[in-house]
């Protein structure tokens, strides 16, 4: 089971503030989870590739628009992402990263400028806490959230479409609600198709091979009260799986829930 990363805490609480929070990741203040922070801005999952494995990914990302619905993706050896923010630099701006080589996780860390090259390629994949904001708006309360905790995540046995090296099985994340709250969740989330959209599943976690909600195999567990129901969204942690199984020589992610917090507005991604 991976580690938890730090939940917000009274010297960093959540805030809506774009600027501070950035400022605070990039001076390498915050190194922890993004659920709730910067709420009304989109947030994306990190894949970074040599341009030698890069058509490859884009295709298995094309292939799972559902775990793996791309937002944005750089030119070789470009850290800059103007499509998402003015100033972002993909070097700086996520909490924490993931270093992978040959497939396992070599190392994490807080910047990866001294592990810049020109042949990286960025893919910035949407995230499910994308959606979050529209869920509370609704009236819909979440849990992880409340607790100041991270999103409890799941490899399931459900298969995403190979493409080249990178397959394996999807992720999900879980958030429990009440039925009538998963019926108005299911409603909210179709709207925002490029962070997940919908839900893949709700009800018993077997029927999707999770055999045990209280150990996920990312992020934080939370309570499933007697009368809610675990809901659960593709993820775009999925990406790590299919890295654990094409095992590129060099390879670069976000930590799990450790997101990108882009200048995007998350009312700009409702498709209705």
């Amino acid at each position: 089971m991976t580690a938890s990363l730090p939940t917000a805490t009274s010297e960093w609480p959540l805030t809506n503030d774009l600027a501070a929070v950035r400022r605070a990741i990039r001076q390498g203040r915050w190194t922890g989870h993004t659920s709730g922070v910067a709420q009304d801005h989109v947030q994306g999952n990190v894949v970074i590739l040599p341009e030698q494995q890069a058509n490859d990914f884009l295709r298995y990302c094309q292939r799972n628009p559902k775990p793996c619905p791309v937002l944005a993706v750089s030119e070789p050896g470009e850290p800059m992402l103007p499509t998402l923010g003015a100033d972002i630099n993909i070097c700086t701006d996520v909490p924490q990263y993931r270093v992978w080589r040959d497939g396992e996780l070599a190392q994490e860390c807080a910047d990866i400028s001294e592990l810049w090259r020109d042949d990286l390629v960025t893919f910035v994949i949407g995230c499910s806490f994308s959606f979050e904001q529209a869920l509370i708006e609704a009236g819909l309360s979440l849990r992880h959230i409340d607790q100041g905790r991270n999103v409890a995540m799941y490899r399931s046995n459900m298969p995403t479409l190979a493409a080249g090296p990178f397959e394996g099985p999807m992720v999900v994340s879980m958030r429990p609600l009440r039925a009538a709250d998963a019926i108005r969740a299911v409603q909210v989330t179709s709207r925002f198709p490029q962070v997940h959209g919908a839900p893949v599943h709700m009800g018993d976690p077997a029927l999707i091979g999770i055999s045990d909600l209280s150990k996920p195999d990312y992020g934080d567990a939370v309570e499933v009260m007697p009368d809610e129901l675990p809901v659960f969204w593709a993820c775009g942690v999925t990406p790590q799986a299919a890295i654990r199984q094409a095992r590129p020589a060099f390879c670069i992610t976000h930590a799990p829930g450790a997101m990108l917090i882009t200048d995007l507005f998350n009312s700009q991604l409702a498709s209705f």
